[in-house]
């Protein structure tokens, strides 16, 4: 027996000890990584993906090492995940095979959570498995990287489906061209949804030798996904989002007595703390027994409900996508999903930590905020039925990050710009990098460019007499360090009790609304305001039930391209599918509007036109998700601005749109100008939305990436305000002076792909032109429309009151 069969036959013998069975895809996955080879594997949430390619890499490892058995000295395996609270899990995987492997390996995390001390512990002692985040990674690199990373043999990207699509898989594709030149590390990817998933290797892999020696591993396992929808006992005939929800929430009271743990899944923080409140105040018996989490929680309480959740003392954690992952959850028995999931494969990974061991079943269920969502469910049954995931597109030519890069490596050791030029080619994202762009990327981090060459704040590199790029200012460095990273959102507060302990971090722009003694809930606590001090938010606790609910901005996804075109497919069949209990459900509501309208078929296109004391109404409904409904109302209502001078208020929700006038819409006439047609499209698209205006926003976003701005220090961050007015002043300059300035028209771009979404708009416009237009002209608002007509009604008064309306106008029909 050769040295690679005593280690595979070691790893068997360890996984017979812990009574388990390796599977098929385990044991291909160790010989791919003995072989030398890198690769991608594609596995079910809860088959055994993180012990298939760790024990792969410690083999790999070990067959290199004659000594490993007594320790090495150097880093030799990188493991970098999307969320830290990831790492814990993925670290206690770790040292319990190593421990048990009798391997004297350390194993250490490094994230934004770990302090200093540690982490120079870490540089002075390098352990031999580090677990990170791809932006601490890139910390790692702004100091003395080279020495650290040169023994490095393994990086493992995981859960590669979540930095897809992100600019944060960008760092990482830069990271890893910087790491092969000086360690030549067999890479691999761990991915359990994804649709795309040639696509994805070769944006982790890049374009040069690694990807053509690569291999894909797929798990043959089929993983049984039972989806129950908890549905009223009565649904009103005219649905609107939240007249559910809420009014639900006794219905999952039986769930949580009969689990011995069960985790709730909002889409929102906001929604986990009104969950999480609103089951307390149903059955308080539960307190000490559920609990809450969600990212902005300090990290102190996320890990006592991720340690008290491992040792089943809790009954029920709401949570967000902070638990969608994780290495082994086997106490939580109940999955449920609060809302729209948005997408099939976010909808898969949840129900993945129900039954997390091969083998098991996942049940998940589904709860929905408003009586249409009962048709989204029927439509996730059949995605999961057809084997169906979302696809995610990658960010490609992300010059903010690329300039972010090159500033991390000048504030290390510095770079040669004709070596790193090619590894930056060799990346996926920057394939297409031509040398004027390069060039242009270069006198922009010396000189800040044509228009900012006059500030030496912008001239942050300097090029030394051999040719080598390097930071050499302190200041530079430093302010560069704190800005690594490429997640934007508002600025954070850290919220404090005035006598005790840190509670977690809240956005400026939700306590700018409050007053001093006004009440709020955040971490599942009512709090009350007492002072807001260099950027630390002063509370106690308030002895009002009655306090606003803490809200945080991003919270409005879409509906994925995947589970519309599955919704589409329900509603066009749902008079014909007898056996759903989701469509026989809302069966009074379909009733409905066939009698008032119609339900379309897939080869039909519906468009109401109604008239009311507000004005006059054009509903139509794509089901295409609300990004692609924006640009299609914003194209529709300037078509028909052309044939009559003509204004509009403007509606969105997943299912459709609604344009408003006062004036009677001429759409009959617009229908017969051939108004969905694809001709001029992007000279219609221009014209009818404030481009600038969404780019100016988009840029800021970008600024701050490519270190335009500085959000300030620890403790002393810089007005949210003041951020804004400085990237739009960049914009302005850039706009009047620069055109061609890549930041500037990068900002463009990423409108047109990822706020639009101008390639799916198109193909709505395509399959729009090929449907029969059925145009109906109810009496009154339809059941399809009503959702839309409440979301406006939101927009211009307070909640209580909208529902006051919504109440009468229900009792009315």
């Amino acid at each position: 027996m050769n040295n690679n069969d005593s280690y595979v036959q070691s790893a068997l013998e360890w996984f017979y000890s812990k009574d388990w069975t390796p599977l098929p895809f385990q044991i291909e996955t160790w010989d791919h990584c003995l072989a030398g080879r890198s690769g991608l594997l594609n596995a079910p949430t809860g088959t055994g993906k993180t012990y298939a390619v760790f024990v792969g890499a410690v083999l790999s490892c070990l067959r290199r090492q004659k000594d490993a058995h007594e320790g090495l000295s150097q880093l030799r395996i990188v493991w970098v995940t999307p969320v830290r609270a990831l790492s814990r899990d993925i670290a206690i995987a770790c040292r319990a095979f190593c421990e048990s492997f009798g391997l004297n390996w350390m194993v250490a995390v490094r994230t934004g959570d770990t302090d200093n001390a540690e982490r120079m512990h870490q540089r002075r002692y390098p352990p031999q498995v580090l677990i990170t985040t791809p932006e601490s990674l890139h910390l790692i690199m702004a100091k003395g990287y080279e020495k650290y990373l040169k023994d490095v043999e393994f990086v493992v990207a995981d859960e590669w489906h979540e930095l897809m699509g992100s600019k944060r898989a960008v760092l990482l594709e830069l990271a890893l061209s910087r790491i092969k030149s000086i360690s030549t590390p067999q890479i691999w990817g761990i991915s359990a949804t994804l649709g795309n998933m040639e696509e994805s290797m070769d944006v982790l892999l890049g374009t040069d030798h690694h990807r053509k020696d690569a291999v894909m591993v797929k798990a043959v396992i089929e993983k049984k996904v039972s989806v129950v929808s908890i549905i009223p006992s009565e649904v009103e005939k005219y649905p609107w989002a939240g007249n559910l929800g809420i009014g639900l929430a006794d219905s999952l009271i039986p769930l949580l007595e009969k689990s011995s743990s069960t985790l709730v899944f909002t889409n929102t923080r906001s929604q986990a703390e009104i969950w999480y409140q609103k089951l307390l105040e149903i059955k308080p018996e539960l307190a000490g027994l559920i609990a809450l989490h969600h990212g902005s929680i300090s990290r102190e309480l996320r890990d006592w409900v991720e340690d008290a959740l491992h040792s089943g003392r809790l009954k029920c954690v709401v949570c967000t996508s902070s638990l969608d992952l994780g290495v082994d959850f086997r106490p939580v028995e109940t999955i449920v999903q609060v809302g729209s999931p948005k997408g099939i494969a976010r909808f898969l990974q949840r129900a993945g930590r129900s039954g997390h061991q091969p083998g098991a079943e996942s049940v998940i269920y589904f709860l929905p905020t408003n009586a249409l969502q009962l048709l989204e469910s029927a439509a996730l049954k059949k995605g999961i039925e057809h084997g169906d995931v979302e696809e995610r597109v990658p960010y490609i030519r992300s010059f903010d990050v690329l300039v972010q890069y090159l500033v991390t490596l000048a504030t290390s050791d510095g770079f040669f710009p004709e070596s790193i030029f090619s590894e930056v080619k060799s990346t996926f994202s920057f394939s297409s990098l031509s040398d004027d762009e390069w060039s242009w990327v270069l006198q922009f981090i010396t000189t800040g460019g044509p228009s900012l060459h006059a500030y030496n704040e912008f001239k942050k590199v300097e090029i030394m007499p051999d040719g080598c790029y390097r930071v050499t200012s302190r200041a530079i460095a430093m302010k560069h360090r704190l800005s690594i990273g490429a997640i934007v959102s508002d600025t954070m507060l850290q919220v404090k009790f005035q006598r005790g302990g840190y509670l977690g971090s809240i956005e400026e722009a939700f306590i700018s609304k409050l007053s001093i003694g006004d009440s709020f809930w955040f971490a599942g606590r009512p709090l009350e305001l007492i002072r807001v001090k260099e950027m630390i938010v002063q509370v106690k606790v308030s002895p009002s039930k009655n306090g606003k609910f803490s809200t945080w901005m991003g919270g409005r996804m879409p509906l994925s391209a995947m589970l519309s075109e599955h919704l589409r497919m329900v509603v066009s069949e749902s008079a014909t599918i007898a056996d759903s209990p989701e469509l026989n459900a809302i069966k009074p509501i379909l009733e409905t509007q066939r009698q008032l309208s119609a339900v379309p078929r897939n080869d039909e296109f519906l468009i109401e036109s109604i008239s009311t004391r507000d004005g006059y109404h054009i509903y139509m409904y794509p089901f295409e998700g609300r990004f692609v409904h924006e640009g299609l109302a914003a194209i529709i209502a300037f078509r028909l601005s052309r044939i009559k001078s003509i204004s509009f208020s403007i509606a969105v929700n997943d299912y459709g749109f609604e344009l408003l006038s006062d004036q009677p819409i001429p759409i009959e006439q617009a229908i017969d100008a051939n108004l969905f047609t694809l001709d001029n499209l992007l000279f219609d698209l221009q014209g009818s939305i404030n481009h600038n205006e969404m780019a100016r926003r988009r840029f800021r976003d970008i600024a701050g990436i490519a270190g335009l701005v500085f959000k300030g220090f620890p403790g002393r961050n810089i007005k949210d305000k003041h951020l804004q007015s400085s990237s739009q002043l960049f914009f302005d300059v850039f706009r009047d002076y620069e055109c061609d300035n890549l930041l500037y028209k990068q900002a463009f771009q990423e409108i047109m792909e990822f706020q639009i979404e101008e390639v799916r708009l198109r193909s709505a416009l395509r399959r729009i032109e090929s449907q029969s237009l059925k145009l109906q002209y109810p009496v009154r608002p339809t059941p399809f429309c009503f959702p839309i007509l409440a979301d406006r009604l939101r927009e211009r008064f307070s909640t209580e009151k909208v529902d006051e309306m919504i109440k009468k106008m229900i009792l009315s029909k």
